[in-house]
């Protein structure tokens, strides 16, 4: 869902005047994921005219020197670079490499400038980490991909992280949530600039539905048991597996902060410090989380999944249910049955005790077309490619299987999410 960009100051940043919104550079660095960088060069840089789609004027920029290798082993050759970041209006910066290393100072530089003239700046997926490295994001609304959002909100405490929506509309600053997301957040921007008829047009070429939300994809379900990666290596992580095994049994934060032999002070500002959430909040999501999974695989009753996730009883639970997934764990369960297969059929695509895997996303397109999607139009747009001329190339970690990542806590001064409040969790 898009934030009201009218209600945003920033929004009515005078463009500078040899740049236009309808020029578009996207800018690509080494070992960034093929599928993400090819979103915007699809959408932005093919002639669609003759559908209804009015024409942008794409400039695919290098970040940083080459050669640019994707993580699929191609080499890419930009025929830009970030001088060309300069006519731009819009700046579109596809996932990043990896989270744990800092982008290029000159390549945030030009982004500070592009953004200081007036220059809608995009963050697809962890991309945003980019934008929150150059400062573009402090005390603005943002997404992410939901494995990185709490590592996003630990890092830049400034940035109000929100990774239950598909994209965030923040007026001159935009950021989309992971992957597949990217494509609602363009589509979103040609909306904005040409209307809806344009974006509809758009989206019937590209196979898509034109206007997405995060209760469509099911998107909160994605939130499963997550930390942050450095969590592993900290005295709290067997207090935090402990808890995760014993979800049934009722206790609270004191027997957290007890096992962890801190005060219930320390342990909360500990607890925060690592993962962005208060631990209140992360107990009870982590308990809603596994009523959905008993709602969904289990025939037990609305009460005894209530004992069985720790809540003191039934009212707890549809409390707390209600305001996480805006459903009652009857209604939730009476919908997921619905939409299940019948007969021994597949199995629904989004099931919450299972990651996000990348073939979940290609499906969305047709088996093995995220790969022809991605190398059609990085050919279509300038960009030269070659396999890396030697095995063993290092790939890039952003998409590495990690334990995923848990809902963040919200920024000072923002509007309370659903299931945020600290309430106890009986």
């Amino acid at each position: 869902m898009s934030q009201d960009s009218a209600a945003v100051p920033d929004a009515a940043r005078k463009l500078a005047a040899r740049r236009r919104r309808e020029i578009v550079a996207v800018l690509l660095f080494s070992g960034g994921p093929i599928f993400e960088s090819s979103i915007p060069l699809s959408v932005f840089g093919i002639d669609r005219q003759d559908a209804g789609v009015p024409r942008y004027r794409l400039l695919v920029c290098a970040g940083e020197d080459a050669p640019l290798r994707t993580t699929g082993g191609l080499e890419l050759s930009a025929p830009y670079g970030l001088e060309a970041i300069s006519r731009a209006g819009t700046v579109v910066v596809p996932a990043w490499r990896s989270i744990t290393q800092a982008p290029p100072p000159a390549a945030l530089d030009a982004l500070r400038r592009a953004h200081g003239e007036g220059a809608r700046i995009v963050g697809l997926c962890t991309g945003a980490f980019v934008l929150a490295a150059a400062g573009l994001l402090d005390g603005r609304p943002a997404t992410t991909h939901w494995m990185y959002a709490p590592t996003l909100a630990k890092r830049y405490p400034s940035v109000h992280v929100d990774p239950r929506e598909l994209f965030v509309d923040d007026g001159d600053v935009l950021t989309s949530a992971g992957t597949a997301a990217g494509i609602d957040l363009c589509l979103h921007i040609v909306r904005t600039d040409h209307g809806a008829d344009a974006a509809n047009a758009l989206a019937r070429r590209l196979v898509v539905l034109p206007r997405r939300t995060a209760s469509d994809m099911g998107h909160q379900r994605y939130l499963d048991r997550s930390l942050p990666e450095e969590i592993g290596a900290d005295p709290l992580a067997e207090v935090v597996a402990w808890a995760l095994e014993h979800l049934h049994e009722q206790f609270d934060v004191e027997t957290l902060a007890a096992r962890a032999y801190m005060s219930r002070r320390t342990f909360d500002r500990r607890f925060r410090s690592l993962t962005g959430s208060a631990p209140l909040q992360w107990l009870i999501t982590q308990r809603v989380l596994q009523a959905q999974r008993l709602l969904e695989t289990s025939d037990y009753s609305v009460d005894e999944v209530a004992g069985r996730c720790g809540f003191r009883s039934p009212v707890a639970l549809r409390g707390h249910f209600r305001r996480q997934l805006g459903a009652s764990p009857a209604a939730y369960r009476a919908a997921y049955r619905a939409r299940r297969p019948q007969n021994g059929g597949p199995e629904p695509a989004l099931r919450p005790e299972r990651a996000e895997r990348p073939e979940r996303e290609r499906a969305m397109l047709g088996a093995g077309s995220g790969e022809r999607y991605a190398a059609a139009a990085l050919a279509g747009h300038g960009l030269a490619t070659a396999e890396a001329a030697e095995a063993g190339k290092p790939q890039s970690d952003a998409y590495a299987s990690r334990l995923p990542e848990s809902p963040v806590g919200r920024g000072p001064g923002r509007p309370v999410l659903p299931g945020q409040r600290e309430r106890p969790v009986g």
